[in-house]
């Protein structure tokens, strides 16, 4: 088992910023590939970004390229999205999930957080 804390959402005007993180416990966060998701109202849920399990590679939605950054540190066991340029169409619960291999499907993360919400005000 793995679990996932989110933090960092919050209220942001249109064009800030916001450094969402997650906190991973249980088994070993580095065999894992992590990745963000959203989910606003009415929609369904949808991939942001990825990161493979080392962090040397990585996928963004093209909805959030040039503007959002993930990166993780496995010695301190979290994963952080960087998002500038917030727009508000960002608007969304993000949620962090981990699986075993960085596939651009959301059916392929195991492990979910709880989510944290973020609201772009425009």
């Amino acid at each position: 088992q793995v679990q996932l804390v989110e933090s960092g959402g919050g209220l942001v005007q249109a064009g800030g910023s916001l450094r969402l993180s997650c906190a991973a416990s249980g088994r070993t966060f580095s065999n894992y590939a992590m990745g963000w998701f959203r989910q606003a109202p009415g929609k369904e849920r949808e991939i942001v970004a990825l990161i493979s399990r080392s962090g040397g590679s990585t996928y963004y939605a093209d909805s959030v390229k040039g503007r959002f950054t993930i990166s993780r540190d496995n010695a301190e066991n979290t994963v952080y999205l960087q998002m500038n340029s917030l727009k508000p169409e960002d608007t969304a619960v993000y949620y962090c999930a981990a699986g075993k291999s960085m596939v651009p499907a959301t059916s392929w993360y195991n492990y979910w957080g709880q989510g944290t919400q973020v609201t772009v005000s425009s």
